[in-house]
């Protein structure tokens, strides 16, 4: 039997707290989109799990359209481990050939994309699931990666199997959710010329879908902290110009390089503003200006 959470006073003047604090940016956004990748911390734990649900509700009935794109490594690797199917990856993409594509969009698309679904509905939402090969909502090409040979300095072409780019995003279906109450969850799949269906990195699939509409926020949920200085300082908003300064130092480095690349591509897509956020946060913070946020230019 399902337990219900009971609201005590202090909840109830947090929540009145958050609104009260976040109303004028509520209003400053209303009817604007706001492309939200969800991962790491925020979807690993249920009581933050739950939290996200409330925030992508909330800025549901405020007239806020949330639309979530969402990734799974952890669990996608989990699923392999338990069918004995061996992965590798290459620059922090998983190699993904035939058997493990299959694989890639059961979990994405199936357990993860409805279980979102449901902490969503639970919190007094109206939540669909689709992937990115529903209406053709991403088409996709394959993910070409090059590595020069450290002995011969002679490039190679990596071949990462079905791993993709997108090509084309198809807004239809989404904008058709923005004119109801329904808020889409986005597995990251993709679909070839040829049919063929691809694994596609959630923060570029989030970026991509962004930057064709035009969206008011690109946020990207992480597990850090946010985009850190060479003394490990959290930095609070960066220019593209800046972004690409730190990058080329390797202030910016590993895995937190193609989320700035992502935000850098939305930014320059007519993305009003990009924010990478811890996931272990209320995206509250997001209403205002906020840590992480690279600015358009």
């Amino acid at each position: 039997m399902k337990t219900k959470e009971v609201k005590t006073p202090d909840s109830w003047l947090k929540t009145a707290a958050t609104l009260s604090e976040a109303l004028p940016y509520m209003r400053e956004f209303a009817g604007e989109t706001f492309v939200i990748k969800y991962g790491g911390h925020a979807m690993g734990e249920q009581g933050l799990a739950r939290k996200f649900a409330e925030d992508i509700v909330l800025l549901k009935q405020v007239g806020i359209n949330p639309i979530v794109v969402h990734g799974g490594g952890p669990q996608i690797g989990k699923m392999l481990d338990r069918l004995k199917i061996q992965s590798s990856f290459i620059d922090g993409l998983r190699v993904t050939d035939a058997a493990t594509v299959e694989i890639v969009e059961m979990v994405l698309s199936g357990s993860i994309n409805k279980q979102i679904v449901s902490e969503i509905n639970a919190a007094g939402g109206i939540a669909v699931g689709i992937s990115g090969k529903d209406g053709h909502l991403i088409e996709a090409r394959k993910l070409r990666r090059t590595m020069r040979d450290p002995d011969s300095n002679i490039e190679k072409i990596l071949d990462l199997g079905f791993v993709g780019e997108p090509v084309t995003i198809n807004p239809t279906l989404l904008q058709e959710f923005s004119e109801s109450h329904i808020i889409p969850v986005i597995a990251p799949i993709g679909i070839g010329a040829e049919g063929e269906t691809y694994n596609i990195n959630a923060d570029t699939a989030a970026g991509a879908i962004a930057a064709a509409l035009g969206a008011a926020k690109l946020i990207i949920l992480t597990d850090v902290a946010g985009v850190l200085n060479k003394d490990k300082e959290l930095i609070s908003s960066l220019t593209i110009r800046e972004a690409r300064k730190l990058t080329k130092e390797g202030v910016i480095s590993g895995g937190m390089i193609p989320k700035i690349e992502t935000c850098i591509h939305a930014l320059e897509n007519d993305v009003e503003a990009a924010h990478i956020l811890d996931g272990r946060l209320r995206m509250s913070c997001c209403w205002k200006p906020s840590p992480n946020t690279v600015p358009a230019p």
